[in-house]
């Protein structure tokens, strides 16, 4: 978790200053997106074959070697003085930064399958912690200088390295297989079996984590736009906004996941979260036409705002239920010998999902209606809650393994 959340605080150090550098390089609004595009890109590709080095070879030279990359771009990054060496930088990150998958992975080998849930839980808060952190000391580290911010976030980076090879065990499981068992599943076989075979239990949960990524992306893309459309919130608010989401995201997944997958179960929890984002999604877009108001202690209060505050905190509940309990369910109807790059493959699909769902988020908002975006991904998220009935029968029945520690 302390890996995680410095990698980061690093990586969103930079990344919300890369506009203003790709502009002063003579760059307009095309080339920061070929910019942000690039990283995602570099790491859908990366993703999966990570996964496949650290089932190979150990979850911890693969985390080392991704933090080393992500070091290089981040030096790239502070002397880039050409839109291609600042396209350099991004595919270098991105490339580095596709082990996350592989920290799903390790975070899978080290704990119990009942104990997973909430693992992962913790996981997500502190990598939300780093979003949190990391834009403020970027902006900070600027008073040192341009290069100041691409160098911070390398020597944290280093520091990173240093601290996982110190601290960090390899947690790799080697499985005994029976005489005759087929080879681990490959990178590319993995992202075909996700397509070709749906009904899997494997390819069900990719889905509904690809899924539910791609709703709750497009629904922070055009959040901004459909309140500043329907309740006059503007760039000096809106902040404000996204801060509450953050904070319920953290503690929903730091304190009352684990309790609650511990009484209800991973694959229970995750239909409830489903539940609850699509539940938040349908309900957005209605809020701003709720008339009337409350008068407490001398303060009138719109009663459009109070049912906006609840539907956009059903939001960051419902991801908070899905995602941790998805990727824990994902890890037990697989072999550990495979976890490292079906868990990247997850990745893959959710990275997708990342830049599909803003993309028709933003399209439907001008072209459809303020409502749509939010109505359709509403749609796809309930929908996802039938590919999840049956997951626990799937999970009894994942074959057992002796594991021995490398």
């Amino acid at each position: 978790m302390v890996t995680a959340f410095v990698d980061m605080v690093g990586l969103l150090m930079v990344i919300p200053l890369l506009p203003f550098y790709a502009t002063s390089l003579g760059g307009g609004g095309l080339m920061v997106g070929v910019l942000v595009s690039a990283f995602s890109a570099a790491q859908l590709l990366s993703a999966p074959l990570w996964g496949r080095v650290s089932d190979r070879y150990g979850r911890r030279p693969a985390l080392l070697v991704g933090l080393f990359a992500s070091a290089v771009a981040y030096v790239i990054f502070a002397y880039a003085q050409s839109l291609t060496v600042l396209l350099l930088s991004r595919l270098v990150q991105g490339a580095g930064g596709g082990t996350v998958g592989v920290v799903q992975a390790y975070v899978a080998d080290s704990t119990e399958p009942r104990n997973r849930a909430r693992s992962l839980g913790w996981l997500s808060a502190a990598t939300n912690l780093g979003v949190t952190i990391g834009p403020l000391l970027g902006s900070a580290s600027l008073v040192w200088g341009h290069e100041a911010p691409g160098l911070l976030a390398a020597g944290l980076c280093g520091a990173n390295m240093l601290f996982a090879w110190k601290f960090l065990p390899e947690a790799r499981v080697i499985t005994r297989d029976e005489p005759g068992a087929p080879p681990p599943v490959r990178p590319r076989a993995a992202l075909q079996r996700v397509l070709t075979h749906p009904g899997e239990a494997a390819p069900r949960l990719i889905w509904i984590y690809a899924i539910g990524m791609g709703a709750f992306s497009g629904f922070t893309a055009v959040l901004a736009l459909f309140l500043a459309a329907r309740f006059g919130l503007t760039e000096h608010n809106i902040g404000y906004v996204f801060a509450w989401n953050g904070a319920i995201s953290v503690l929903m997944r730091a304190l009352v996941l684990g309790p609650v997958v511990d009484r209800l179960g991973e694959a229970r929890l995750s239909r409830i979260g489903q539940g609850l984002l699509g539940a938040g999604l349908l309900l957005v877009p209605l809020t701003w036409r709720i008339p009337g108001a409350w008068e407490i202690g001398g303060i009138s209060l719109e009663l459009r705002y109070v049912a906006l505050a609840v539907a956009i905190s059903l939001i960051p509940v419902g991801t908070a239920f899905t995602f941790p309990c998805v990727t824990s369910l994902l890890s037990q109807v697989i072999s550990s010998r495979e976890r490292g790059v079906m868990m990247g493959v997850q990745q893959t699909f959710g990275g997708a999902m990342r830049v599909l769902g803003p993309l028709w988020a933003g399209w439907s908002f001008d072209h459809l209606g303020t409502p749509y975006p939010f109505w359709t991904s509403a749609v796809l998220v309930l929908g996802t809650i039938f590919l999840g009935l049956g997951i626990e029968a799937r999970t009894r029945a994942a074959p057992a393994v002796s594991p021995t520690r490398a």
